[in-house]
């Protein structure tokens, strides 16, 4: 049943576009201008991503199986597929109304924005409380075998890798150009960048944990834990608040001493070096809270990321942050402290990449942004990943962090609880139960 966990996966991203939507509409309501690129970004993704891609295999592999398996199934089918089939005229009416617009005030536009944010929630509602349990249900092994396969091709030109990383783009463009309220606010739309799409097989380890243990005064907050992150896996370490999980990430870097156990990196034991010297090893942090200096520029916080590389290769790879986020090249020389909550985590994450990691520790990134950022900073994540970055995620979004994982600890009161791939512990029951709400 992959394609369902794919199908509710792209609903939620959907739910976020609509959310984001309903915002934008709000402050453009009170008066606020909003830039019409970003308008245009939306209905690019959603003509490209809902009409042309994840309708189109609803509606070719999963809906013909469920009418053959189930009769009561054609009454909601029939109107699904009706709303698939006017998708592309309703967002062309909307594309329409956002060009007068421009001219004679926006009054119609956004009450058309409206009831189409409300019939998009209205149709994944459908499709997740009546078409998925139904599926669920009735259809057969021999059924899912080939829906799962069309939905997990990924030589497949709707729904394969390259396409995912067109959509990837898209989503970027959106969250770059949305209002600072929701988005990065930013005037153009940045690039992922997608140096190497190649798949990057795991290599061997290049950070073994063992039996590692730290302390706050007399309070043990790590208690023997042993883990292992390959050459090129993204691992993500889940667990509630208070788990331990910041306390292992800063042990990792130096910051908090520990009080037994080994850490091995890249073949060398480094339990007894500084932080400083960690990180010129090549283990690169963005810590939790984001954690930027307030008072120093954009560029001087970039800057202090690379203090451990040449010098001539600073610039460069400053271009590339400013690249894939254009917003704080707008912003470059302000003090760090005036950035939204959403461009402070940008720029955190592009103060590590900075110093050229090995290994890339990322600490709660998605804490307190809004929808659309949350989505962001996961498709930059996984665009990372595709470049064969090795990276160590924590999240207590533990959905979020264990679907795009290759391998995943579970991290309970300083102690692993559960270890196995990501997709495996998303379908554990004591997992869903205590960290997916489901």
């Amino acid at each position: 049943m992959e394609a369902l966990r794919i199908i509710s996966e792209e609903h939620r991203n959907l739910w976020r576009i609509a959310s984001t939507l309903d915002s934008v509409a709000e402050e453009m309501a009170a008066g606020q201008p909003v830039e019409p690129a970003f308008f245009s970004a939306i209905f690019d993704y959603i003509e490209e991503f809902m009409d042309g891609c994840h309708h189109a295999k609803e509606d070719e592999y999963l809906f013909p199986c469920l009418r053959q398996r189930s009769a009561e199934a054609a009454a909601v089918l029939d109107r699904l597929q009706a709303e698939h089939r006017n998708g592309p005229e309703i967002l062309k009416a909307l594309r329409t109304q956002l060009a007068a617009a421009a001219g004679s005030g926006n009054e119609a536009f956004l009450a058309a924005l409206r009831t189409y944010t409300q019939s998009l929630r209205n149709h994944i509602r459908t499709e997740e409380k009546d078409c998925i349990p139904l599926a669920r249900e009735v259809l057969l092994p021999e059924d899912w075998r080939d829906i799962d396969r069309a939905f997990l091709d990924n030589n497949d030109p709707l729904f394969g890798e390259s396409a995912r990383a067109e959509y990837r783009e898209l989503f970027h463009r959106i969250a770059n150009l949305a209002p600072e309220s929701v988005g990065l606010g930013a005037h153009s739309t940045g690039e992922l960048q997608q140096r190497n799409t190649a798949a990057f097989s795991h290599g061997e380890a290049l950070l073994s944990v063992s039996g590692l243990e730290s302390c706050y005064g007399r309070i043990k907050a790590l208690k023997g834990l042993s883990l292992e992150v390959r050459q090129g896996e993204l691992v993500a370490l889940v667990g509630a608040n208070g788990a331990g999980k910041t306390t292992f990430l800063r042990t990792l870097s130096g910051i908090q001493p520990m009080s037994a156990g080994s850490i091995q990196f890249a073949g060398e034991d480094i339990s007894a070096l500084r932080s400083d010297l960690r990180m010129r090893r090549g283990i690169c942090q963005s810590p939790e809270g984001r954690q930027v200096f307030g008072p120093l520029s954009i560029e001087d916080n970039l800057r202090l990321g690379a203090y451990s590389q040449p010098k001539h290769q600073v610039e460069g790879d400053m271009e590339k942050i400013f690249a894939m986020f254009p917003i704080l090249k707008e912003k470059r020389a302000l003090p760090a402290g005036t950035l939204s909550g959403g461009q402070q985590q940008m720029l955190a994450i592009g103060r590590a990449l900075m110093g050229r990691p090995k290994m890339l520790l990322l600490d709660e990134p998605s804490m307190g942004l809004a929808p659309l950022l949350v989505e962001e900073v996961f498709n930059v994540i996984k665009m990372l990943k595709a470049q064969g970055m090795t990276i160590l995620l924590v999240e207590q979004n533990a959905f979020a962090a264990l679907a795009i994982a290759d391998r995943g600890y579970v991290l309970e009161t300083g102690s692993i609880t559960l270890t196995g791939t990501g997709q495996a512990l998303i379908s554990n029951e004591q997992v869903r139960a205590a960290y997916l709400g489901m």
